[in-house]
């Protein structure tokens, strides 16, 4: 089992003859199943030709009727690839994970927007994401896969260097991972902490899981609370941006404090309350979670 991905999920890629959409799409394609999983690319003038062997397609829907791929990745520039992500809801695709960094944030109001007043029930993941990864199984993004082990601890994170950190520390540990998602560190976006916390609580195959988050917003104290009283699963976390300065941006576009909302240290202390263990050293993250299924 595992969340969102797996060995049997077939994937198109939009924006695959661009160099950042060859690169991935390749590195995808030479980890566990990616051969059998990448089937299609998506480009409205290249429709005919092929990338390595995949065939292009003038549209989501086309790609997704010819091959049956119902999962997208997004590589297409910022300029286009809110709209990317709106073909890919409109063809009603099953997940779409955009990578895309730096989507004006006026563009990704108006398609999350567009998204609920349509009813798409197409699961957006991301922008600015690493991805997510099933490991020996697939990856879809741009994680180093070779730092993923199979187990049953679950990553959900903000942040994708952290994300790749605790993984490492993780597989270095023993302790393999069931899917790790990263959600990516816009200020809007699609899955939020709660979101993948209720998968990862539902799947039978992980038994922990690893949450990272980052200064700004409220997302991390929206899904503390939550897994408070729902949650059956041990958590560990960590919040990025402890010596972050009030009012001052911190690397991604949804990291920044403002009224008095959003520090590391409120974040850290509203988890603490909810019965997560917390750590504020991020090189203590693998043995905090090793601790905590003794």
């Amino acid at each position: 089992m595992s969340i969102l991905i797996d060995k049997d999920t077939k994937v198109m890629t939009q924006g695959i003859t661009g160099k950042t959409g060859q690169f991935h799409t390749r590195a995808c394609r030479e980890y566990a199943n990616g051969a059998e999983c990448f089937v299609a690319g998506v480009h409205p003038n290249k429709a005919g030709q092929d990338f390595e062997g995949i065939p292009i397609f003038a549209s989501v829907r086309d790609a997704k009727d010819a091959t049956g791929a119902r999962v997208s990745v997004i590589y297409v520039p910022p300029a286009g690839a809110a709209a990317a992500i709106w073909e890919a809801a409109e063809a009603d695709l099953d997940l779409v994970i955009c990578i895309t960094e730096g989507i004006p944030v006026q563009d990704m109001i108006e398609v999350r927007h567009k998204m609920r007043q349509h009813n798409c029930r197409t699961i957006l993941l991301g922008p600015n994401c690493p991805g997510a990864i099933t490991p020996d199984e697939i990856k879809i993004g741009i994680m180093p896969g070779h730092i993923h082990r199979k187990g049953s601890v679950g990553v959900v994170s903000r942040s994708g260097t952290l994300t790749y950190e605790a993984v490492a520390q993780l597989t270095e540990l023993g302790l393999g991972q069931s899917t790790a998602v990263g959600i990516g560190g816009d200020p809007v976006n699609g899955l939020k902490h709660i979101d993948v916390l209720k998968m990862f609580n539902d799947d039978p195959a992980t038994e922990a899981v690893v949450m990272i988050g980052e200064i700004g917003g409220t997302d991390e104290e929206t899904a503390a609370l939550w897994a408070k009283t729902s949650m059956t699963k041990p958590i560990v976390g960590f919040i990025a941006g402890v010596t972050a300065p009030p009012g001052k941006r911190m690397g991604h576009a949804g990291a920044i404090i403002s009224g008095g909302k959003g520090t590391a240290e409120e974040k850290l202390t509203v988890m603490e309350e909810s019965g997560i263990s917390v750590t504020r050293d991020p090189s203590q993250i693998g043995r905090l979670l090793k601790s905590v299924l003794k």
